[in-house]
């Protein structure tokens, strides 16, 4: 079901429940009693209709109904609201399980961000935001809001467990993961990129379409034209036929390539499979042909996947373009590495995006089938970017610049944070064509994240939006 869909079905059963009760005056009369929003996802109109009907200083807004309320828990988040003097505040709850939520920052700039089920909201900040709101969004209503709520003051996190809420979607984070980028979702997209465009135009953050520095992608002494470059760990399972995979490609003269993969201290057998198949390299090579794979064995200390990036783009027999794969992933065919060589060229920028398809452990497509990454467009992908997780797969680099750029050394997030750091000033090629299957299956790092682990890689991502939009304001 499109966002659409859900959003129309779920709104015109809010609206019969939309009311103003008497129950929480019974604890303050500072604290309008609770309107209801249709989730994240909804219309201008409806939070106008907020700001007109709320009369007493602090508003409550549920995104969802039958809310209820730990004892004493409302007088406690007036109190924070009142001492803080934020102009929003949101808190930790139950769902049923424990479902804490992650400080809002500069760079916390999802149209996703979870704030829970309840905000309360001080009234003159939401009639002020309201106010200046000169756009009629069907979708990114709140999501206006709350940004222009981010201009006039603090959204306070209350990390304190305040309410009971209903979670309505019970699937696995690998399963959520590609909502932004269904097909089916795209009408709301557009509304959120325009959305966060014009806030990034009015805090100053916005960055015009043509002011890009050129690179001069011939520079440097190259052996080899590319190299796939894949990190692993414990992939004992998958990494054989992503190596194969790699050294399928088909390169056209005089370009070469070659394939780097980085062993992080694994102990599943990864290692076994690593040392065989560069037997038969050294096989290959006895018989006439070449040896195009590199191993790198990491040492004991701290690496994580950006440090297994770094160990290959500056090793002496890495490409002029460095190229990814992941350890569980294949390429599409054995053109990837040449479409991705000729779009350097012809494109003349210093980082490439292509498009994948995701499929199953054997290679069965998996709705939502192509994920091409459109929202990256060449006149404002590089502002929307601040907006979304990721920037599509796989990704490819210009060498020198990473070699002086270098990737974060963390185990999330590495690859997001370069390319952020990339666009601020060069081109980010494009390549709609479908490069690699991003097989799903139970072991991804990502299939099955609890709470704890999403919030962390959640609030690690704002982070590096909030360093980003940063020097961009700069």
């Amino acid at each position: 079901m499109s966002y659409y869909d859900i959003f129309t079905n779920k709104f015109a059963y809010l609206q019969k429940k939309l009311y103003l009760c008497t129950q929480l005056n019974r604890f303050t009369n500072n604290m309008t009693s609770p309107f209801i929003l249709p989730g994240r996802v909804c219309p201008t109109a409806a939070i106008r209709r907020i700001a007109a009907e709320s009369k007493d200083p602090y508003t409550l807004v549920y995104l969802k109904p039958d809310i209820e309320w730990v004892h004493c828990a409302q007088q406690r988040m007036l109190q924070i609201m009142q001492d803080s003097g934020a102009v929003m505040a949101y808190a930790d709850h139950f769902n049923p399980a424990p479902a804490p939520v992650i400080d809002y920052q500069l760079g916390a700039l999802r149209d996703d961000f979870d704030f829970g089920s309840v905000l309360l909201i001080r009234t003159d900040a939401l009639q002020q935001a309201v106010a200046a709101m000169d756009t009629d969004y069907q979708y990114a209503g709140f999501y206006d809001l709350r940004l222009r709520l981010s201009q006039l003051g603090e959204l306070v996190h209350i990390s304190e467990w305040l309410y009971y809420e209903v979670e309505t979607d019970t699937r696995k984070s690998g399963e959520k993961l590609f909502d932004y980028v269904d097909p089916r979702n795209r009408a709301v997209q557009v509304e959120m990129e325009a959305c966060v465009t014009a806030y990034l135009k009015r805090i100053g953050g916005y960055l015009a379409p043509d002011s890009f520095r050129d690179v001069d992608i011939h520079q440097g002494e190259f052996e080899y034209e590319a190299s796939v470059v894949i990190p692993c760990k414990n992939r004992v399972k998958t990494i054989g036929d992503a190596i194969r995979s790699a050294l399928s490609q088909e390169v056209r003269a005089p370009y070469k390539y070659n394939v780097i993969v980085v062993d992080d201290n694994s102990t599943d057998g990864t290692q076994e499979v690593l040392e065989q198949l560069k037997v038969e390299s050294l096989k290959l090579k006895e018989a006439g042909g070449e040896d195009r794979l590199v191993i790198i064995h990491q040492d004991k200390t701290w690496h994580g996947i950006g440090g297994n990036w770094n160990a290959a783009f500056h090793h002496p027999d890495c490409g002029r373009f460095a190229i990814q794969l992941d350890s569980d992933d294949m390429y599409y065919d054995s053109t990837t590495v040449q479409q991705i060589i000729d779009a350097f060229h012809q494109q003349n920028c210093a980082m490439v995006i292509g498009s994948y398809q995701l499929t199953d452990f054997d290679g069965n497509p998996l709705p939502p089938g192509v994920i091409d990454h459109r929202e990256w467009t060449p006149d404002n992908g590089r502002n929307n970017a601040l907006r979304i997780n990721g920037l599509g797969a796989p990704r490819a680099f210009w060498t020198p610049l990473l070699r002086q750029l270098n990737f974060p050394t963390t185990k999330y997030g590495e690859d997001y944070a370069v390319g952020l750091r990339i666009s601020r000033e060069y081109r980010i090629g494009r390549i709609y064509n479908v490069l690699y299957n991003c097989r799903r299956w139970d072991d991804n790092s990502d299939a099955n994240c609890d709470i704890e682990t999403m919030n962390r890689n959640n609030l690690y991502k704002d982070r590096i939006r909030t360093w980003e939009l940063q020097a961009r304001l700069k």
